[in-house]
């Protein structure tokens, strides 16, 4: 049996690969209710951690909720000692992925999954997730029991459910979709090439930061403000329980809605559609600002678009009728919502882990990758980008970037990082995460040493020859390694060693 699992923000979605078909895993709450979604939430019950649908019933009864904490991953510091906070205790967010994911395991096995027969399992991050969020997802689905054989970004998996269910808009004319992927707490947006079951990404942008969480604070601002309360004397649980509110508020909107009833601070409270939409605006005008370098200007009649057989939205957040309507408004009769918005993403999973779909992905990285040498012997940095964000990723096996050089120092230090761009003096630029960082010993003598001394930089006019190996794997995880040739003394910096 052949799964997809879609990590979502606020839900998590399983789709299995059925003879050619790809539904949606129903799974059951405390009432017995069938739900084609798994809630991404945590509560603590007594001392233990309980997810989904218990710890929605968990927090009815008073135990402290943690939502949203997918969003945590994406943090430029997150790795394997970032710590949550979940009522008066504090747990790694590795820990608390982890155990999300065994209930969702547990989940899956009530609903009637043979798990022994599970034998493939593709599971998603969003395109511009860093290599921690990347790593770390992927080892905590695999200590959870998924037998995990990739790793695909979320739009990509989307474009593998356009392609699928509408084969016949992609034609000699028109090769290209751009996926728009508005979730519960990212956005990523992906130019795809599509060439039969063939397809190749061209170009991922996206924002961390950006998602139905938002609109939902947008809406949970409106509702005090009309009741004149302000958000910092919400209690923490009353605070969630309005956010909470406005979520199951916004999802049910209609383009046909025109006042929202909420309940905020104890009292009920009105909200104009309209004026939710004027304030919601500016973050569906984020999300176009960061696609439009995708395609020139991004406007309806630009020839950039004549290729184009579609701009597909999928995610929760492209729900809200606002963000067809904005789209609609800017590009046409090209913009198109998924039908199944908040499963596209698993569906396309699933047709990825399914053998008989014929179906292939030429993915990129997304983000660049780079290292901050030391230079002036010692005394300034410069910057030099190793992997572009555009480079390939291996759909099997390795890629490898090799550099060599003779080293003209005693010693070099090498601070790695990703980034999204590079600004206008080569530097990166928008949301660099630190990668790692090694002190590499080029004298032999100090490479006796147990770990490399501080010693001062000074200049060698022949040193050894150095040889700097970058390795990306099919998941767009990097590791670096660094060898002395002439001694074969090594280092080396992976998010498996963290």
């Amino acid at each position: 049996m052949d799964l997809g699992v879609d990590f979502g923000t606020t839900r998590t979605i399983t789709a299995v690969a059925d003879r050619g078909n790809y539904p949606v895993v129903g799974l059951t709450d405390q009432l017995g209710d069938s739900h084609d979604w798994f809630p991404s939430v945590a509560a603590l019950a007594g001392n233990r951690l309980v997810h989904g649908f218990e710890a929605l019933a968990a927090a009815e009864q008073g135990a402290p909720l943690l939502r949203s904490f997918k969003r945590l991953l994406a943090t430029p510091d997150f790795g394997p000692d970032t710590l949550v906070r979940v009522g008066d205790a504090v747990f790694p967010l590795v820990t608390v992925l982890e155990s999300h994911l065994v209930a969702l395991r547990e989940a899956l096995v009530r609903s009637g999954i043979d798990w022994a027969s599970v034998t493939s399992t593709v599971i998603s991050v969003p395109a511009h997730a860093h290599g921690p969020q990347r790593f770390w997802t992927l080892e905590s689905f695999r200590r959870a029991g998924f037998p995990v054989t990739a790793m695909m970004n979320e739009p990509s998996a989307a474009g593998f459910e356009y392609t699928h269910r509408q084969p016949r808009t992609i034609s000699s004319k028109r090769t290209r979709l751009i996926v728009y992927d508005l979730g519960g707490g990212t956005f990523d947006a992906s130019l795809v090439k599509v060439e039969g079951t063939a397809h190749e990404v061209v170009d991922s942008l996206g924002v961390n930061a950006l998602g139905g969480d938002d609109f939902d604070r947008v809406l949970a601002d409106l509702a005090l403000t009309a009741i004149g309360t302000p958000a910092d004397r919400l209690s923490p649980t009353a605070a969630d329980d309005l956010l909470m509110a406005c979520r199951e508020a916004k999802e049910r909107l209609s383009p046909q809605t025109r006042r929202i009833a909420l309940e905020a601070a104890g009292d009920v409270v009105v909200v104009d559609v309209n004026d939710f939409y004027a304030a919601a605006t500016p973050l569906v005008e984020q999300s176009l600002a960061a696609m439009r370098p995708l395609l020139g200007g991004l406007d309806a009649e630009t020839a950039e678009l004549s290729d184009v057989a579609g701009i597909y939205l999928v995610g929760g957040g492209s729900g809200l009728p606002l963000v067809p309507r904005l789209l609609r408004e800017r590009f046409g009769r090209r913009v198109h919502r998924s039908p199944y918005p908040a499963a596209s993403t698993a569906i396309g999973l699933a047709i990825a882990a399914d053998a008989q779909s014929g179906f292939s992905l030429t993915e990129r990285l997304s983000r660049g990758f780079g290292v901050f040498r030391e230079v002036a012997d010692g005394r300034a940095l410069s910057f030099d980008p190793i992997l572009d964000r555009a480079a390939e990723v291996p759909a099997d096996g390795e890629q490898v970037v090799v550099r060599r050089y003779r080293a003209r120092h005693n010693v070099g230090e090498f601070r790695f990082v990703e980034y999204a761009q590079l600004d206008p003096s080569g530097h990166p630029a928008g949301d660099v995460v630190p990668f790692g960082r090694i002190v590499f010993p080029f004298e032999a003598a100090l490479q006796r040493e147990p770990a490399p001394v501080p010693v001062a930089v000074e200049r060698r006019d022949e040193g050894p020859e150095v040889e700097e190996r970058y390795v990306i794997d099919p998941n767009g995880i990097v590791t670096v390694r660094i060898t002395d040739l002439d001694t074969g003394f090594a280092l080396e910096e992976s998010l498996a060693s963290t």
